[in-house]
């Protein structure tokens, strides 16, 4: 076991969510704990989907400002997936084997293709093995 641990979209958001004040404790915790162990990552799709949600379903949408330090502070310590034809691939395997949606079978393989052991995610069975992958969801 690696000890390496995949974090999906909805933790960081629950990590800004004030009127969940339980699961942004509990993201908040997660996030720290990926950057200070170097043990958490995230994938591109990560990234694109949190600036998408900060910029448009924030009670206090992030600003620019806000967003690039958000970027180089913490995304950018974690990102160690990024887009190519192999991580495709592995997802439409994921896909047609596993019946995940599309955007879920990219998280899925981009949690194996970093050699992760959990990924923390709400949105997925928590408890579930998918490959060598265990699926938490931190909030239960």
């Amino acid at each position: 076991m690696s000890g390496r641990f995949f974090l999906d979209t909805n933790i960081f958001v629950y990590a800004f969510d004030a009127s969940a004040p339980a699961k942004a404790k509990k993201a908040a915790h997660l996030v720290r704990q990926a950057a200070d162990t170097g043990q958490g990552i995230v994938s591109y799709q990560v990234v694109q989907e949190f600036f998408n949600v900060a910029f448009r379903r924030f009670a206090h949408p992030m600003n620019l400002a806000e967003a690039e330090q958000y970027l180089i502070t913490v995304f950018r310590p974690l990102l160690a997936v990024h887009s190519s034809p192999s991580l495709y691939v592995e997802a439409l395997r994921i896909l047609g084997k596993h019946r995940l949606s599309w955007y879920d079978s990219l998280i899925v393989a981009a949690a194996l293709e970093g050699r992760c052991d959990t990924l923390y995610s709400e949105n997925l069975q928590h408890g579930r093995e998918i490959e060598e992958v265990k699926i938490e969801n931190p909030f239960l």
